[in-house]
């Protein structure tokens, strides 16, 4: 456990990452606990670095005294290779978000995965998980689907518009989870798997600013349906906002961000976070975005 007269300096390493809120929510928690922590964003668009310039990175902030480095696109798959462990969540997984500079060692953790695990936790408990449709398995859904089958999903349903991609991520979560089932699908066959659904999970850009629109035919969700959706710019996604007037149990994008923040908060600091504290702050933030806009 950490002191908290200790302080804490960490970054965020990624392609385009300066609009992030995951900054100012690390460092709210952080004020809000008594600490010195500054989290600062390192874009490699802005320093012209490729994602493969990650290591060099990783050993600049280890000489510049940084505790840790979350790790995003096109990064989390490259950082593999510079790490001394990986966590075995995060090594099944192949991406890592989240590494922890600790007696001159890298290690590797991913928390896209528990971030939705514990989003699901909080804002949908006691969802009925026998059989659930996902919707998009790159890489966000992977990390998605992974959590899901550890909270104990039966039946997964996979549904992408890239058959390859998704058989393959099928039988690589059906091999982790020998005891429960995962099946690759095509949008094609949603009106036969809805029915006999308990929850949606949306894991494509459909939703976000620059892609708006639903997913699906909104007509195949029922109320008895609960619907989750990772996408959190805009907070309120057409999807959301349409299963709720549906009178579906939703689950928006934020709670996942902020659970990814918050995990990652517990890990660099070792001390435990107020993630409902957090959400707060983060709906803020969106909401402020909104406003500029």
């Amino acid at each position: 456990m950490s002191s908290r007269a200790e302080s804490f300096l960490v970054g965020l390493v990624g392609d385009g990452v300066v609009p992030s809120l995951t900054p100012y929510m690390h460092e709210r928690e952080g004020d809000r606990q008594g600490l010195r922590y500054l989290y600062r964003p390192i874009d490699l668009r802005e320093l012209a670095l490729p994602g493969a310039a990650v290591g060099e990175l990783l050993t600049g902030a280890q000489r510049l005294g940084f505790n840790g480095l979350n790790i995003t696109h096109p990064c989390k798959q490259l950082v593999l290779e510079y790490l001394d462990e990986v966590t075995p969540d995060a090594r099944r997984l192949g991406a890592v978000n989240t590494v922890i500079i600790r007696d001159g060692r890298f290690i590797g953790h991913n928390t896209d995965f528990s971030g939705f695990a514990a989003a699901l936790a909080s804002g949908l408990p006691g969802a009925r998980l026998d059989r659930v449709v996902q919707l998009g398995a790159g890489g966000a859904g992977s990390a998605v689907a992974y959590a899901l089958l550890t909270a104990g999903v039966r039946e997964l349903d996979l549904v992408d518009t890239d058959a390859g991609r998704c058989a393959a991520r099928a039988a690589e979560l059906a091999g982790f989870f020998p005891d429960q089932k995962v099946t690759a699908r095509t949008t094609a066959e949603l009106p036969r798997l809805m029915p006999h659904a308990d929850g949606l999970v949306h894991c494509t850009p459909v939703g976000m600013a620059a892609h708006p629109g639903v997913p699906l035919d909104m007509s195949l969700l029922e109320s008895r349906h609960w619907v989750a959706d990772i996408v959190y710019r805009p907070i309120e996604t057409e999807l959301v906002r349409e299963a709720r007037a549906k009178g579906c149990s939703v689950l928006d994008g934020g709670r996942m961000a902020v659970g990814q923040a918050a995990d990652a908060f517990r890990i660099f600091t070792g001390l435990e976070p107020d993630a409902e504290r957090m959400r707060a702050h983060f709906l803020e933030l969106v909401a402020a975005e909104e406003v500029a806009a």
